[in-house]
């Protein structure tokens, strides 16, 4: 049956259960009276839509609130055990993979390092990563003894512009990385060890960071933003959409110096050149600085900001050490001015940790940079501040992919949509969600 829109009373049920549990995600816990106008929704069909929810385990009761002259209301809520995503963070210095309910609570967690030494594309050796994935992906499962087929798929924040075909899904294009149109999908599902029906959701790094800050961290509240990923190099994503996914950037390969410093790109004079943590070590023991040997990049920059900044009581700054910061925070200004004057944000937000070290130490320099160089207009109506989900951001974001389309499909799953779910899936819904 279609409705007079063209769309079908399937389509209309599914949206009205996205509806709902959108509302009950961001706003929950929720009384059914109160979920009709905050979704525009009938008060029939909240109550529809939430009878099916409650009997497919989605949605559970979760107390009461008094009510004006009534009966007291019953408050409902999204259950955290019935659905479980895993967001991975392959950053440059380590992997990241965590487990999370509904909720988003974390419930385990297994992180790989990656090499500090030698070469990059060593240390990105693409079946290494995969072999890391295919293990901290069953540790974290068996750790919380969580069925893989309760599931709602596996984000992966990369490196990279991602790009798909028919025939691989998601393929990497991680040029600093080395990595050549890395079918990195189809090599997660041939050597991890999951239900063919959990699905795989690879995007750039910093568009995970985004979702991440945008929904649950910085970002909220704000119509527009541009949030930026600073670890060994510079990224970043813009988001014109609060509830949408945002648009990754190549920022950190935007010219600042026309024949500049080498780039890890092959290119010149880029951003990343000067302000990724990687070059900006490189900058530092050029001019005669001493990052401490054998350490890796996060240990190295900890040092270099204390040597430019010491705590201790009449320790003079490493003037070295601190030229180079300082020439890097009119950088990064002249770098937040373009996004600035390319993209009128309300907020530019800086994430990663790198950015989170740095910004705390000259996040106000950095500003106030940025405000000289751009247009005086845009600039008085954008704010710059750190992100504050911190250093895990990326795999919180990376978590949300799945949860996303979950959400978008009206907590259905694809293998069980429109049939009710499996004996096995209720089975193991129930094991969990039971006291």
């Amino acid at each position: 049956m279609h409705a007079r829109s063209g769309r079908t009373v399937r389509d209309l049920r599914r949206e009205n259960r996205t509806a709902v549990l959108r509302r009950l995600y961001f706003d929950g816990p929720m009384s059914r009276l109160t979920l009709g106008p905050a979704t525009g929704l009938s008060s029939g069909s909240v109550s529809n839509v939430v009878a099916e929810l409650v009997a497919e385990g989605l949605v559970e009761e979760a107390g009461s609130v008094d009510s004006a002259g009534g009966r007291p209301r019953t408050l409902v809520r999204i259950t955290p055990g019935s659905g479980f995503m895993i967001g991975v963070d392959i950053g440059e210095t380590r992997i990241r993979i965590e487990l999370f309910d509904l909720a988003l609570t974390e419930l385990a967690r297994a992180e790989r390092p990656l090499a500090s030494s030698g070469p990059r594309t060593a240390r990105y050796d693409v079946d290494l990563v995969v072999a890391h994935l295919r293990e901290g992906i069953a540790e974290v499962l068996r750790t919380a003894e969580v069925p893989a087929e309760l599931l709602l798929g596996v984000g992966v924040g990369v490196p990279g512009i991602v790009a798909r075909t028919p025939e691989d899904g998601a393929v990497v294009h991680g040029q600093t990385v080395g990595w050549d149109a890395v079918p990195l999908e189809r090599l997660l599902r041939e050597h991890v060890e999951l239900p063919a029906s959990v699905p795989y959701w690879i995007d750039n790094g910093a568009k995970t960071l985004g979702q991440a800050e945008m929904w649950f961290g910085a970002g909220r509240g704000a119509r527009s933003a541009v949030v930026v990923l600073f670890g060994s190099g510079v990224g970043a994503c813009v988001v014109t959409d609060p509830m949408g996914p945002g648009r990754a950037l190549e920022w950190g390969h935007l010219t600042v110096r026309v024949r500049g410093r080498r780039c890890r790109c092959g290119s010149q004079g880029c951003l990343e050149a000067y302000a990724g943590a990687e070059a900006l070590l490189e900058r530092w023991r050029e001019a005669g600085g001493r990052p401490p040997e054998g350490a890796d990049e996060e240990t190295a920059l900890t040092a270099m900001l204390a040597a430019a900044y010491p705590a201790g009581a009449g320790a003079g700054p490493d003037a070295t050490a601190l030229a180079v910061l300082e020439e890097t925070a009119e950088f990064l200004g002249a770098g937040f001015a373009d996004l600035i004057n390319l993209f009128q944000p309300e907020r530019i937000l800086v994430g990663g940790w790198a950015g989170l070290q740095l910004g705390a130490r000259f996040l106000e320099t950095v500003t106030g940079y940025a405000r000289a160089y751009a247009l005086r207009y845009p600039a008085s109506r954008t704010g710059i501040g750190l992100g504050t989900l911190g250093p895990e951001a990326v795999t919180v974001g990376a978590a949300l992919l799945p949860l996303v389309d979950f959400f978008a499909q009206g907590g259905r799953r694809p293998e069980t949509e429109p049939a009710p779910p499996s004996p096995a899936w209720q089975t193991a819904l129930r094991d969990r969600v039971s006291p």
